[in-house]
């Protein structure tokens, strides 16, 4: 119902054989440009604020270019970026026909799509990232899927060297660590062979050949705090991507003699490679993929890899495509999991419950839910005819089973606000009518409405727009159902989840601690927050979970439920969240819970949600 900003994307192609031998076998030198924009497109939902790519072409000379980039900003930055490359190809092809001078003919392809978690807009924020020298192997293009919670320490490091980084985020930050660590290992390189009696462009390809990308990120990974998948590749033909220890963030490859590939979805790659399930790998945690210049291809271990289950629960529930095949079932299980909630809620009442969802992104719990609803009713219609055994007549059997699961499309969304009316004075007016209703499809005053939702994140949506829509329906109740937990703490990983005060839930229970006379755990929790600020010790206890402590879930859901429905809405609202049992049941293999649950697997993610109270009391005492 609140659409939250995904996670980025990555892709990264290497082609293992000379470019001829792809024009002669698929007719095409294009082969990995067309494969790069298939995957970039079947990952568009992972970013709409911009897009780049970049290629390196390791057959050119000196003199000539042998990486070339593209970066655009808005939703329609793929269609802006290929655009550009195919208008430069073009102008190419009119001056001459050869491949080795051809623009982004290359052997190395690198896409990136990108929603800001931090704020920071512009052009200039846009991956991939350059750094250039002189030296091909000392050339590093970078993109990634992350964010760093101790981008200060890291920061601090690099300047303690002596370097002086032009901006202060992550990414800039990364490829001046990076870039250092890369520049050191080509000049080892360059003493060793330069001993050896190499000059000249002996001496560049000597170094080029034995780049040791495993070594580079061996020296600078340690320091890294948060989740990542970092991408990168040298001018020369080295090319890594990197998964966090924790598995925060997801990772996926494929390789035969031809290719090697890594993209955040596995669906993606199976669909651009027409290829089944089990020959996509997913990248461990704390491994990297890597290529030499050569194009031995390796997977190493980089860092340990954590020994808690702390895979991105989020990304199970509404991140990635729903055509994964594991994501598919996991999504249906999280919908089943709600039935005996959803049931006690409607006081056991099939006959006059109708369900729907909003919006399409939780069509597959949907599907799901109707699942366990109609394995509940069978289990109900058994016992009824148990219970009477012989004495049902043919009639009485035909009844009981003529009871059926009430599905609707009870809510369509209808329109778009544009920007020229987000400012007026009737916005909220206007923001209740996004949403329309099936009309009929309620008997009004005796039939309740159940809609569920992959998230209940904010509450400003269900406030401004779902709830007074579907209460024109008149239902005896309204029932909305989240198919994840409540949402309670910041993300610091990736997801546009790092505002403590926009949270329904923390609202829910600030609300409650006020009309309880408990807002002493509101200073305690400040005082304790701020005494670890000003500690030097590790952080590792996230002082924030006191503030829900008082309160059972039940109590939290039903004070969220009076927040988002106004005072003109004469409908009963009732919430339900899943709980996090339920969550670990349908997404046993991705256990990453922080967001619900507090339990950061980090310190810079328990430093930094502390701190972000500490943000919220001084702005509320501003």
């Amino acid at each position: 119902m609140e659409p939250l900003k995904h996670e980025c994307g990555v892709v990264m192609i290497r082609l293992l054989k000379p470019i001829s031998y792809y024009e002669q076998k698929y007719g095409t030198w294009r082969y990995g440009l067309n494969k790069l924009y298939l995957m970039m497109e079947k990952q568009h939902n992972r970013g709409q604020e911009g897009a780049g790519l970049a290629c390196v072409k390791m057959c050119a000379r000196p003199g000539e270019e042998f990486i070339f980039r593209e970066r655009a900003e808005g939703k329609d930055a793929i269609t802006k970026i290929f655009g550009n490359v195919e208008k430069k190809i073009s102008q190419a092809s009119d001056e001459h026909a050869s491949l080795q001078q051809m623009p982004y003919a290359g052997n190395i392809y690198m896409g990136h799509l990108r929603y800001s978690t931090t704020g920071k807009l512009g052009l200039s924020f846009v991956h991939p990232f350059m750094r250039r020298d002189n030296y091909r192997a000392k050339n590093l293009v970078l993109c990634g899927n992350f964010n760093l919670t101790n981008v200060n320490d890291i920061f601090n490091q690099i300047t303690a060297q002596g370097q002086f980084p032009r901006q202060h985020a992550d990414t800039f930050i990364l490829l001046e660590q990076l870039g250092h660590r890369l520049d050191r290992e080509v000049e080892r390189l360059y003493q060793q062979e330069e001993k050896n009696g190499k000059t000249g462009l002996d001496l560049t390809y000597a170094i080029e050949d034995q780049v040791d990308t495993t070594r580079v990120l061996k020296e600078c990974a340690p320091l890294w705090d948060g989740g990542y998948v970092i991408c990168g590749m040298n001018g020369s033909g080295n090319m890594f991507s990197m998964r966090d220890p924790w598995g925060i963030r997801p990772a996926f490859y494929y390789i035969n003699d031809e290719i090697a590939i890594v993209a955040s979805e596995r669906p993606v790659i199976q669909t651009a490679m027409n290829l089944p399930v089990e020959e996509v790998k997913e990248l461990q945690p704390g491994e990297a993929l890597l290529v030499n210049k050569a194009g031995k291809v390796e997977i190493q271990r980089i860092l340990p890899q954590h020994t808690g289950n702390t895979k991105c629960s989020f990304e199970r529930i509404y991140f990635s495509r729903g055509s994964d095949k594991d994501i598919y079932q996991e999504r249906k299980q999280l919908g089943y999991n709600l039935v005996p909630q959803i049931m006690k809620s409607c006081d056991n009442d099939f006959k006059h419950s109708v369900f729907s969802f909003i919006p399409n992104t939780a069509e597959v719990a949907y599907f799901g839910m109707l699942h366990g609803l109609n394995d509940r009713l069978n289990h109900e219609k058994a016992k009824a005819i148990v219970a009477k055994g012989n004495e049902l007549s043919v009639s009485e059997i035909e009844n009981i089973l003529s009871t059926r699961v009430r599905s609707e499309k009870v809510a369509i969304k209808d329109i778009k606000l544009r920007t020229f009316i987000t400012q007026d004075k009737t916005r909220n007016d206007m923001a209740a009518h996004v949403y329309d209703i099936t009309y009929g499809t309620i008997e009004a005053g005796v039939d309740n409405l159940v809609v569920i939702d992959d998230s209940i994140v904010r509450g400003t949506t269900l406030k401004q727009s779902i709830i007074k829509i579907l209460s024109r329906l008149n239902p005896k109740k309204i029932v909305l159902v989240s198919s994840s937990p409540q949402v309670r703490y910041p993300d610091f990983y990736g997801i546009d989840m790092s505002s403590m005060h926009e949270f329904i839930a923390f609202k829910a229970a600030i609300a409650l601690l006020e009309e309880r006379g408990m807002t002493h755990i509101i200073e305690e929790v400040y005082q304790r927050c701020k005494a670890q600020q000003n500690s030097k010790e590790v952080p590792s206890v996230n002082f924030v979970k006191s503030i829900y402590e008082p309160f059972l879930e039940e109590e939290i859901s039903q004070k969220i439920a009076e927040l988002v429905t106004d005072t003109d809405i004469h409908v009963p609202v009732e919430i339900i969240y899943q709980t996090i049992d339920g969550l670990h049941r349908a997404c046993p293999n991705h256990g990453g819970d922080w967001y619900f649950s507090g339990d950061y697997p980090t310190p810079g993610g328990i430093k930094m949600v502390n701190d972000a109270f500490i943000g919220y009391v001084e702005k509320i005492r501003q």
